[in-house]
């Protein structure tokens, strides 16, 4: 397919044109490097395999924590790397190991806002390459804490609340509010924030409104102002992004596609895993999967173009349509009958020429 091979080429030029230097690294690593961190892991499952010095290796299933392992230090240093590498991890419910292709970046050390809105507006252009329909959600954890630091909620509270707030599922929060105490002003803080959802020029004055006096004010303007340069319409504030936060913080978003049922784009601040791994700097990312995209594209069509052709048609005519249809990136299929079964977006006629 085409766009599939040609994508990853394309989001490598596009953050090649930010400055973003290419990082490759082995199909495999130390486990020591994973283990240590397994719930940053979308999945527990690892493969490993004994080397022959007696090490335990592991098939790579992450690219950012190996970026992180070998980044480097220094005051102001910000370094920002890109990547187009194979992971290997379980996928889905399948529960069976895929090799995965994924694409990303990292930005690691005196990340700011301006870094952040950078970061931002690359993952835009990057659902842009796709040519699908998209949005890209962002949410801001550091809000999301303090609503549930407000709320005095037990561990186990917050857990559930967390996963309320994935599922926008109002009524099981509101109930958990009410059987843990919290105070009405707290519980309608969470609430509020749990359904506000919309562009940001609607939800930021919302959230306004909603921060005057807590502590998470702080956050709401750094939120503004690093959406304040993102002029696309392709963006919506929406606290169901919920990452893992014991290692995100602060801004964190997903990106959609039409045709996706699940985020085609995940990424965000995660300064906790820095700081975990004992690391004096910040960092923000993404990662763009796309197995995903392909799965979308192919769910939709079998091919882009169906050709259709009489017999007894020039030779160079069709080779000439679909020659042209092919050099714009997309899947073209010829013949003199559209086969059952074929899906397709479009068909091209070719009228046979008049004779004079």
């Amino acid at each position: 397919m085409r766009e599939r091979e040609n994508l990853p080429e394309k989001l490598s030029k596009l953050y090649e044109s930010y400055g973003y230097l290419r990082f490759k690294m082995n199909k495999f690593e130390e486990y020591d490097t994973y283990v240590k961190n397994k719930s940053f892991l979308t999945s527990d499952n690892v493969i490993t395999f004994t080397d022959t010095n007696g090490k335990l290796m592991a098939l790579k299933p992450d690219v950012t924590l190996s970026i992180v392992k070998n980044s480097k230090e220094a005051p102001g240093l910000t370094q920002k790397v890109y990547y187009n590498e194979n992971v290997y991890r379980v996928a889905g419910n399948s529960g069976s190991f895929k090799e995965i292709m994924q694409s990303g970046l990292e930005c690691i050390g005196a990340v700011g806002l301006y870094e952040l809105s950078e970061v931002i507006e690359i993952a835009l252009e990057s659902l842009d390459e796709t040519g699908r329909d998209h949005v890209l959600d962002v949410s801001h954890l550091g809000i999301v804490s303090s609503a549930l630091e407000k709320a005095e909620l037990s561990e186990e509270g917050k857990s559930a609340m967390r996963a309320y707030f994935a599922g926008k599922n109002v009524n099981e929060a509101e109930a958990l509010l009410l059987r843990e105490g919290a105070s009405e002003e707290a519980s309608r803080l969470l609430l509020e924030l749990m359904k506000l959802s919309g562009s940001p020029a609607l939800a930021i004055p919302k959230l306004e409104a909603l921060s005057k006096a807590d502590d998470y004010a702080a956050c709401v303007r750094n939120l503004k102002e690093v959406l304040s340069v993102v002029k696309s319409e392709k963006v919506r504030l929406d606290f169901s992004v919920m990452n893992d936060m014991h290692y995100y913080n602060g801004i964190v978003f997903q990106g959609f596609i039409k045709g996706a049922p699940k985020c085609v784009l995940s990424g965000g601040q995660y300064d906790l895993l820095l700081k975990k791994m004992r690391r004096n700097a910040k960092a923000v990312g993404f990662a763009v999967y796309l197995d995903e995209i392909e799965d979308a594209q192919t769910k939709e069509s079998d091919v882009d173009v169906f050709v259709l052709f009489r017999e007894g048609e020039s030779v160079s005519r069709v080779a000439e349509t679909v020659g042209a249809e092919r050099a714009k990136g997309k899947r073209v299929l010829a013949g003199k009958v559209i086969p059952d079964g074929v899906s397709y977006r479009e068909v091209i006629v070719i009228e046979r020429e008049e004779k004079c």
